[in-house]
């Protein structure tokens, strides 16, 4: 059987740059094969409450790229698990884009997700990317049928395959037909790898949509769970990861 990534999301800084890093090893112990590090920015705007409030802790907690550059840093000095950022336009724009990649470039990050970028923008960000072997990751969202082959095609490191309309967020049920957009992204370009993420909570859902994809990309359930226990949140993340790897398995 076919191994299905997990790949779990987590807000830097949520609810400290300490906890983050400790995070990180335990997410990785618990089975995770590659982790999503959300930058935190004022305006998220493809995120649900439960993301914008970690982003608003992380902020009031001091949180700067700077600070986020320097943490992954010290989690490369111990792991080699690909990370990828998740952050916004501005954020890259305000730290200046050359600047930003080359210091994704050393620090190790596998590649970088801006959800408020259209694929028609891209180019804007695409170059210095390439320059600095950083794969910019391209969205697919269900309302993008006209255009999934076009993005599919000019996708590098993985497609994400969205969900559901709207924000990230706990949904409980998926109702957009994903293997028919998986299929479609494979048609346009095969072998690439097609993760599904927004809205996955739980383990039923978790294996409904590996079933269909490569793997899933869980955020808003696991946030939620740094929320309720902060300080004490790593071992519960640990244990959810541990479960929802297993059922994306089975």
């Amino acid at each position: 059987m076919t191994d299905k990534k997990f790949i779990p999301f987590i807000t830097c800084g949520d609810p400290s740059l300490d906890v983050t890093e400790q995070l990180v090893y335990a997410m990785e112990r618990a089975g995770a094969d590659m982790i999503e590090l959300g930058i935190p920015f004022s305006d998220p705007t493809a995120e649900g409450p439960v993301i914008q409030a970690a982003s608003m802790r992380a902020l009031k907690g001091g949180a700067t790229t700077d600070r986020i550059f320097g943490m992954v840093e010290r989690i490369r000095s111990r792991s080699q698990i690909p990370l990828i950022f998740m952050t916004y336009a501005n954020v890259i724009y305000s730290y200046g884009p050359e600047r930003f990649m080359e210091r994704s470039k050393e620090c190790g990050i596998y590649g970088v997700i801006l959800p408020d970028v259209p694929y028609e923008e891209k180019a804007e960000f695409e170059g210095v990317c390439k320059a600095n072997g950083i794969e910019l990751i391209s969205m697919i969202a269900p309302t993008s049928h006209d255009r999934i082959a076009a993005i599919a095609r000019d996708a590098g490191g993985f497609v994400y395959c969205v969900s559901s309309l709207g924000v990230t967020g706990v949904r409980s049920e998926i109702t957009t037909d994903i293997g028919a957009m998986v299929e479609l992204v494979r048609k346009a370009n095969p072998g690439i790898p097609v993760y599904i993420g927004f809205g996955i909570s739980d383990t039923k859902t978790a294996r409904e949509m590996a079933a269909v994809s490569d793997g899933v990309i869980v955020g808003s359930a696991i946030v939620k769970i740094i929320a309720e226990y902060g300080e004490k949140s790593i071992p519960e993340v640990e244990a959810f990861v541990r479960s929802m790897k297993e059922a994306a398995n089975t």
